[in-house]
């Protein structure tokens, strides 16, 4: 299986395979249609606390991704692996975010714990 990232509000391509949302919360201004889901995973997204601390800044980078590998081995490892096992069904999957950065985001945390 193919892992890939884009920006939610980018528009989908036939080369997304199955697109899934990866965010807890629904992204700002964006239809059902337009953004045209296969799937919203929200309970593999990062806790709300934790969100909240990184993206108010204050939380750097590297502690906020240590910390979302380790909801993500615990309280969350339930549900990643019910991800990895629907995502293993398609030959491409797409992780869709919200965030403007694409670089630094718990979608790239999130494709690395699913092995993409």
């Amino acid at each position: 299986m193919e892992l890939r990232l884009k920006r939610v509000y980018d528009d989908p391509d036939p080369g997304d395979g199955v697109r899934v949302l990866v965010d807890r919360l629904w992204p700002r201004g964006l239809t059902k249609e337009r953004a045209a889901l296969d799937l919203w995973a929200k309970e593999v997204a990062p806790s709300t606390g934790l969100r909240k601390a990184f993206h108010h800044g204050d939380m750097p980078w590297d502690e906020f991704a240590e910390a979302y590998r380790a909801e993500l081995d615990g309280p969350a490892h339930a549900e990643l692996e019910a991800l990895r096992g629907e995502l293993a069904r398609h030959p491409v999957a797409t992780l869709l975010y919200g965030a403007h950065d694409g670089l630094q985001n718990h979608a790239v945390v999130l494709r690395d714990a699913l092995g993409g």
